[in-house]
């Protein structure tokens, strides 16, 4: 099992101090976030992609670019690559040359965004993000798979002849993790394609998380890609720790009650109970993510946001010193002791390449990709359980 850290970015006042970072302490601090997430020992980097104040990280292949060439061993990955504004082409060619130069250390999550006004910034309409979702992905994923590319769609201008460059490290593309909160047609494409589905698990209750993981490895089967407990799952997560519960909950309150995000809305223990945020000792957070397995069974990878609400970096790297020393290593035994036999693990690139050769000889599975009006993608908007 994997685990790491993921940023959003942003750039927010200290509500304890007053004090805003520049935008370049933010970006440096994620960099020194990475750098020592290897040193601790986990497994996993991923940065969000944002284009809008209070946000920093506009360019995620520039920063993981940057840290590939200081670290030897991290997954660099993605919190969201916007799928829906994104050239698929840029896509494409941007993931396949940072592969090239990670040495196959990368993969992505794709998601749709949670910021309105970035779709008419890149010319596209929040109104098609569904149906921009299921096309640009679909013509993504031949780019990576097929070396010369005839294409036509409605969102973007038709392909003929068309290559993408450079050509993916070993010929296999990126893992791909579709990200979603609450949208079921997402985790419905990602079993559609066999790749991985990310819930990112900390805004919603247990319950909510339950049911898309569910209706994922429900369709995961029904797409013929194995059991449902072969499928690959991703959960996120949030933490605050400090050697009494008590007082971590004392340091952190003012952070949770000025957060951008869900400052002004519940209570810190009302918000904790609801959903997965753990603040108190290291020994809750290893209790209460070992129960994440309770309810969407075994799974893949496990990230972690510590960075956020303003957190001064000095807590920060302590926050990420007591995951890679006093937590992760006790969630990787316990986790290993209660996994089922024959769960897959997370895809590496040195996976993904030994099993593209196991298979070379093996007749492809011809399917037809979802539509923008495929009524397995329609219904589900409205009714997960219709994608039963």
């Amino acid at each position: 099992m994997q685990f790491g850290i993921f940023s959003v970015g942003d750039v927010t006042p200290d509500p304890v101090t007053g004090r805003t970072p520049s935008e370049h302490e933010r970006i440096e601090s994620m960099v020194q976030l990475a750098l020592l997430a290897e040193q601790v020992g986990l497994d996993v980097f991923a940065t969000g992609e944002h284009h809008n104040p209070p946000f920093v990280p506009s360019s995620p292949t520039t920063m993981l670019g940057f840290i590939a060439a200081r670290t030897e061993r991290i997954i660099l990955s993605t919190a969201t690559t916007l799928i829906t504004t994104n050239d698929p082409v840029k896509i494409a060619e941007d993931y396949a040359m940072l592969q090239h130069l990670a040495g196959g250390r990368v993969d992505l999550m794709l998601g749709r965004g949670n910021t309105g006004p970035v779709y008419p910034w890149f010319g596209q309409d929040i109104r098609n993000g569904i149906q921009l979702t299921i096309e640009h992905y679909d013509l993504l994923h031949r780019l990576w798979r097929e070396d010369v590319v005839d294409w036509q769609g409605r969102f973007r201008t038709p392909l003929t002849g068309f290559t993408a460059t450079p050509r993916p490290l070993d010929g296999v593309p990126p893992f791909v993790w579709h990200g979603s909160i609450s949208s079921p047609q997402i985790p419905e494409q990602a079993a559609f394609y066999g790749d991985g589905f990310f819930h990112n698990n900390i805004f919603w209750p247990r319950s909510h998380t339950q049911r898309m993981v569910e209706l994922y490895r429900r369709r995961f089967e029904h797409y013929g890609h194995g059991p449902a407990d072969q499928a690959i799952v991703g959960l996120g997560g949030q933490v605050f720790m400090r050697a009494d519960s008590q007082a971590a909950v004392r340091e952190f309150r003012p952070y949770f009650d000025h957060a951008p995000v869900y400052g002004g809305g519940p209570s810190l223990e009302d918000y904790a109970e609801q959903t997965p945020l753990t603040v108190g000792s290291p020994q809750q957070v290893i209790d209460r993510t070992l129960t994440f397995r309770e309810y969407v069974g075994d799974y893949q990878r496990q990230l972690f946001l510590v960075d956020h609400a303003g957190l001064p970096q000095r807590v920060v790297l302590e926050q990420l010193e007591m995951l890679g020393t006093l937590v992760v290593p006790v969630l990787r035994e316990e986790f290993a002791k209660l996994r089922k036999p024959g769960v897959p693990d997370a895809p590496t690139h040195v996976s993904l390449v030994a099993a593209a050769a196991a298979s070379a000889a093996a007749e492809p599975r011809v399917t037809d990709a979802p539509s923008t009006s495929d009524p397995r993608i329609t219904d589900a908007a409205t009714d997960p359980a219709a994608a039963a």
